[in-house]
């Protein structure tokens, strides 16, 4: 019986009990250097684009390594990676307009959206503001924690 309690808590739980709260994020006027800084400093792979505080785009690591010679090629091709990063700007790469969740949405609809979908993370938007992330790896490790009770 507490195996079927827990079980219907779960389908029940919201993505507020997850989600990470201290998002990075970039402005769409920023660099494509300051991006991938922030996503090698903060060690994320994800970052929601703002605009006046608003959320207009995504921007991946996957994003970026698209625009990289150095990491198919070695090295010696670091110059052009910068003529690139300095050619184009954030809103040139991102995703625009990016499917948003809120912090009411369950644990398993945001699992249902990102298993059907080709990307690893949802911004959750609440009032037209980011107040947090869930990833792929965020739901793995929850999955991970419940399997062991």
């Amino acid at each position: 019986m507490a195996r079927f309690v827990e079980n219907i808590e779960m389908k029940n739980e919201t993505i507020s009990a997850l989600m990470s709260t201290n998002v990075v994020t970039v402005n769409v006027h920023d660099h494509i250097e300051k991006a991938q800084t922030l996503m090698q400093v903060h060690k994320i792979r994800h970052l929601p684009v703002l605009h006046k505080g608003k959320l207009v785009g995504m921007l991946s690591l996957t994003d970026l390594m698209r625009l990289s010679f150095s990491d198919n090629f070695g090295d010696m091709e670091a110059e052009a990676d910068i003529a690139i990063f300095e050619m184009l700007g954030i809103r040139h790469v991102m995703k625009s307009k990016p499917e948003t969740i809120t912090p009411a949405h369950t644990i398993r609809e945001v699992a249902e959206i990102l298993a059907h979908r080709e990307f690893h993370a949802l911004p959750v938007v609440e009032n037209e503001q980011v107040v947090g992330m869930v990833t792929t790896t965020d739901l793995i490790r929850y999955f991970l924690e419940r399997m062991d009770l």
